[in-house]
């Protein structure tokens, strides 16, 4: 393996929810500590990630128009996460048994002869054990009924597809925004992706939860112009029951961050969740946290929404907040004005707008 151009060993740990790689590199003294979702590299030694998406010209993911980088694997699960699809490290397979017209051409084709087409509804099953994720029936399938979610790029690939928006970036002041799942969980192959990407002038933004190894922040935080941090619950018993996970390490990983030389602008993001995290108390907690933030920019509201639907239903799995309703925006602003009277000095946004 190697982390920014440096050969580096490897040791394997156990961590509180995956496995997570110890590495030193002798280059800087460091010992960092990496997800192991960063993958092996191709066959000419180079990192490659494995990457969900690439949207273009977004405009809701940092300044000016932005190339968002969406990557596989997150050790959260947020109850109401809105990309299952993101979850998971490897690739997967989505199916939408609506589109599909029981043609067969997936079954014919699939080289590991996974797939089978039922007798009774003429739908397709899989069979998980067989499937190579080589997706060679995504390609074959007239009715795009089957979803691909993730393909292996190298970093000189990635950088090349980001390049191909340079002149977007140029005129709209924009540039790249790597997001999830988590980045952190290959921040080997994140930051070599954002140190080329400096090197050509873009400019850079991370999208995390910051639940990582504070080593793995470290090798990316030089890489930066901007960081946006989610903060989901104050209270780490609500926390561990609506993520999976303590906020312990996220809110410590935010201290270390802002007290480093080499930090980035900060803006933190809290998903306003109707009845879990939208009560004064939270609102006011966060408000607490944030006054001791030096680099802290800016705090976003991100109200609830149920766009992840129908990917649930791809993948067969049940959404945990079937009956949650999405705030409405009145709620959204009145929450908004709240917190922004808890921390004055700080601006916030809801929705996109700023609370005045």
């Amino acid at each position: 393996m190697r982390l920014l151009g440096v050969p580096c060993s490897r040791v394997f740990l156990w961590g509180e929810s995956a496995m997570r790689e110890l590495t030193d590199c002798p280059a800087n003294g460091l010992t960092s500590i990496r997800g192991t979702g960063d993958q092996p590299g191709n066959s000419s030694g180079e990192l490659t990630g494995m990457v969900l998406r690439i949207e273009r010209t977004s405009i809701h993911d940092g300044q000016g128009l932005r190339t968002v980088i969406f990557l596989k694997g997150c050790p959260l699960r947020c109850a109401w996460c809105s990309t299952p699809e993101s979850q998971r490290p490897e690739p997967e397979r989505g199916y939408v048994p609506a589109r599909c017209e029981g043609c067969g051409l997936c079954v014919r084709a699939c080289p590991a002869g996974a797939l089978a087409l039922s007798a009774q509804d003429g739908k397709v099953s899989l069979d998980p054990a067989k499937c190579r994720h080589c997706f060679t029936c995504a390609a074959k399938c007239p009715h795009n009924a089957v979803k691909p979610y993730g393909r292996l790029l190298s970093v000189t690939e990635t950088v090349r597809e980001i390049s191909k928006d340079e002149i977007f970036f140029f005129y709209s002041g924009g540039g790249v925004t790597i997001s999830g799942g988590e980045p952190l969980n290959q921040a080997g192959f994140v930051a070599e992706v954002l140190r080329q990407c400096r090197e050509l002038g873009i400019h850079t933004a991370l999208e995390t939860s910051f639940y990582a190894p504070f080593e793995s922040i470290q090798s990316i935080l030089p890489w930066l112009d901007v960081l946006y941090v989610d903060i989901k619950h104050m209270t780490e018993e609500a926390h561990r029951h609506w993520v999976g996970v303590s906020n312990s390490l996220i809110l410590d990983n935010l201290r270390k961050a802002d007290s480093s030389e080499d930090s980035p602008d900060i803006i933190l993001r809290l998903p306003l969740i109707p009845g879990v995290n939208d009560s004064d108390e939270n609102l006011a907690a966060v408000a607490e946290f944030c006054q001791s933030l030096r680099r802290l920019q800016e705090i976003e509201l991100l109200p609830y929404h149920r766009l992840g639907l129908e990917t649930y239903k791809s993948l067969q799995k049940d959404y945990p907040l079937q009956d949650l309703v999405p705030p409405q925006r009145e709620r959204v602003r009145e929450r908004a004005v709240f917190l922004a009277r808890q921390v004055p000095a700080v601006p916030v946004r809801a929705g996109g707008e700023l609370v005045k």
